[in-house]
């Protein structure tokens, strides 16, 4: 017995009881000074100090960067910028409440510092996982935006009336008889402007997106639909866009010109066009832009009691119970 006592490195004279209450005590105080130990080792969240390097945070910048639309890259580099110069590699609540100080500072809307704190804790929580450290991942605590009141607004500070997108069709009418423009420009600069006023579609998401091949697919139809993909919407949903009479005529004169694939829409050189000729709207002073068009199709819908659900859904917003509603219907 004492054999197997040993082979099993069991000491026969220590019992898993005490022997007396000044023993049990005895264990209990050694106990409560382990405790006591780890309890002080551990650091608190707001002197807590960890690192990451430059090299990571470019990685990370990169990986975001593969897939967005152009019009997004801008901004994500300016977030990752603007967090390694608060934080110059160092994840620490004075580092966080530093970010925070500079961005209430610099801007006066909520909308780019939020996009900011979301890039910074999105990467936050990247640091966790290669790290194998959820410590990052808590410093998300101080990145939260602060609460407050939200103000009352209207849809858009800015009014586009009829008015304002027949004076932009005569002024590229004008400039192709001035000659400042050749045909081609000018039937495509046309066909911009009337597609986006009765579509509505996001102009640098959406209509520089477009290609002839599914112009050709959309009038090849009884009744002309667009289809407009995944990848050529904000918000990555695909959808159907009926086009009108007005916009079918000002498209077929372009189709045959080109490879099916090609992009349809001459965006840029009309938005290039549109800094130089510097056409003012009616009610507001400032200069037409592309994107006024959207606005135009909104506002001018809301004139004519264009359905909410219809609209929302060719608009792609983000309300998703309008497609419910849409398939119920057409059920």
């Amino acid at each position: 017995m004492a054999s197997t006592a040993s082979n099993l490195n069991i000491n026969p004279r220590i019992s898993f009881f005490s022997d007396s209450a000044a023993n049990s005590h005895a264990g209990s105080r050694v106990d409560c000074a382990e405790s006591e130990y780890h309890h002080t080792d551990n650091q608190g969240l707001a002197s807590l100090v960890l690192e990451f390097t430059k090299q990571e945070l470019t990685s990370y910048t990169e990986f975001r960067l593969a897939g967005i639309s152009k019009a997004s890259i801008p901004w994500m580099k300016r977030c990752s910028k603007t967090f390694w110069k608060a934080t110059k590699g160092v994840i620490s609540k004075e580092r966080c409440d530093a970010l925070q100080a500079h961005l209430s500072a610099r801007y006066t809307d909520v909308y780019a510092p939020r996009k900011v704190m979301n890039f910074a804790t999105a990467f936050l929580k990247y640091l966790a996982k290669t790290h194998f450290d959820t410590r990052y991942q808590a410093f998300d605590l101080f990145l939260e935006m602060p609460k407050g009141l939200k103000a009352r607004k209207h849809v858009t500070s800015r009014i586009v009336t009829k008015k304002d997108v027949e004076n932009l069709l005569l002024a590229i009418r004008q400039a192709y008889e001035e000659e400042e423009v050749d045909k081609h420009h000018y039937l495509n600069y046309r066909a911009i402007v009337l597609f986006s006023a009765y579509t509505g579609q996001r102009p640098q998401a959406t209509v520089a997106r477009l290609s002839i091949g599914q112009f050709g697919d959309a009038l090849s139809q009884e009744k002309p639909v667009l289809d407009i993909l995944p990848e050529q919407d904000k918000i990555r949903m695909q959808h159907y866009c009926p086009l009108h009479p007005q916009v079918v005529d000002a498209i077929k004169p372009l189709l045959n010109e080109r490879s099916t694939d090609d992009i349809f829409f001459e965006y840029n050189s009309l938005s290039m066009w549109l800094k130089r000729r510097r056409i003012p709207l009616k009610e507001i002073k400032v200069c037409f832009k592309l994107s006024d068009l959207r606005k135009f199709c909104e506002q001018h819908g809301d004139i004519i009691q264009w359905g909410q659900s219809n609209r929302a859904y060719i608009f792609t917003r983000r309300f998703w119970g309008c497609l419910v509603t849409l398939q119920a219907s057409a059920a």
